[in-house]
């Protein structure tokens, strides 16, 4: 037994553990050298989380339903046997009586167990055992020992990624309300990379769409050959200046080119230029509809309040609206009274901090 273990190598048991966040599912590789490594029916992970149900990794057999249970009930039973130390089933039954209920190991299909139970920093309670019909040894009860303070380590890295996958997910959604993206592109225009709003984006408009070989192409023949000529020059110069393009009035659309920040003459990726994308995906009567319920404008009201909040002044917007301009001070007034605004800047400021931002 002992000889099989140090042909498998810990080193490799501890790269298959530490690399089995990436596994699908989780430990596969590490379950499965474990199993051989100690010539056990069944390697299995229980993770119970301090919320939310337990999961079951394995390799071979899985472990009886019962004993799953008994790992994962509610109560503080399972509790009774120290953190960090291998338990037995003798010791396990010692340890805690209600064990003995469940029935023999004979009845479970095996003869010998060794567990270890741990505890990571979210308090999740996690459950490495090996069992099989033979008696495994010290030696195996020895490496689960060893084993624990590197498992501990992998739990601890798993909640950590869970907790950055659930942030990157809240912040993906946010600026897909914001209908902001962005876009890396070669030197040819083709697509490197994206935001995973991005597509959701294109679907929405026709002003730009992923074309053939993967190339980003415009609708207007002019932004697109603009594109591409910035596209070659930060090829050679990366210190070109910027340039921000207007996509579309309504629903507005802009978009700013720049070079790829920081990039190295040898790197391996071959973008060059990085898009942002950044709009609304309503048009200006939906707005105007929105801020009628929001602030219980009138209708002209609204339109005024939407064209001052694009910058317009007060005598450009009635120009566009075909109003006087003593018209639009007068609704102007009843505008600023009933949004709470001190001014167009104010104005401008409250719209865009409502949830007009993110709807």
């Amino acid at each position: 037994m002992l000889m099989r273990m140090m042909n498998t190598g810990e080193a490799d048991l501890l790269a298959a553990l530490h690399d089995g966040l990436w596994d699908q599912p989780l430990w596969s590789r590490f379950l499965g050298l474990l199993q051989g490594a100690t010539g056990a029916a069944t390697a299995s992970l229980i993770v119970r989380p301090k919320e939310g149900p337990a999961v079951h990794f394995h390799a071979g057999d899985s472990l009886p339903l019962a004993l799953q249970e008994y790992f994962t009930r509610d109560d503080d039973a399972a509790r009774l046997l120290r953190e960090g130390r291998v338990y037995a089933w003798d010791e396990l039954t010692a340890a805690d009586q209600g064990v003995r209920t469940f029935a023999t190991p004979e009845g479970f299909g095996f003869r010998h167990l060794r567990t270890l139970r741990l505890t990571d920093a979210n308090d999740a309670h996690a459950w490495l055992t090996i069992a099989g019909p033979r008696d495994m040894g010290a030696a195996s009860a020895a490496l689960l020992s060893r084993l624990g303070p590197h498992l501990k380590i992998a739990l601890n890295n798993l909640a950590a990624l869970e907790r950055e996958r659930r942030r990157a997910s809240i912040s993906s959604e946010m600026i897909g309300r914001l209908n902001f993206g962005w876009l890396t592109i070669d030197a040819r225009c083709r697509i490197i990379d994206q935001s995973a709003n991005v597509q959701d984006i294109l679907r929405r408009t026709a002003l730009l769409r992923h074309g053939r070989y993967d190339r980003l192409t415009f609708a207007a023949a002019a932004i697109d050959r603009d594109v591409a000529a910035l596209a070659k020059a930060f090829a050679q110069d990366p210190r070109i200046r910027p340039r921000a393009f207007r996509l579309c009035q309504d629903p507005w659309m802009d978009m700013f080119v720049t070079a790829i920040p920081d990039r190295q003459p040898s790197g391996a990726s071959p973008a060059v230029a990085m898009l942002y994308l950044s709009g609304d995906r309503w048009s200006r009567d939906d707005r105007c509809e929105q801020l009628i319920d929001l602030f219980g404008l009138l209708p002209s009201e609204a339109r005024l309040a939407w064209a001052m909040a694009q910058g317009r002044s007060i005598a450009e917007a009635a120009h566009d609206l075909g109003l006087t301009t003593e018209t639009a001070r007068n609704y102007s007034k009843k505008i600023y009274a009933k949004t709470g605004a001190g001014g167009q800047a104010d104005l401008v400021r409250i719209i865009f901090t409502s949830v007009l931002a993110i709807i």
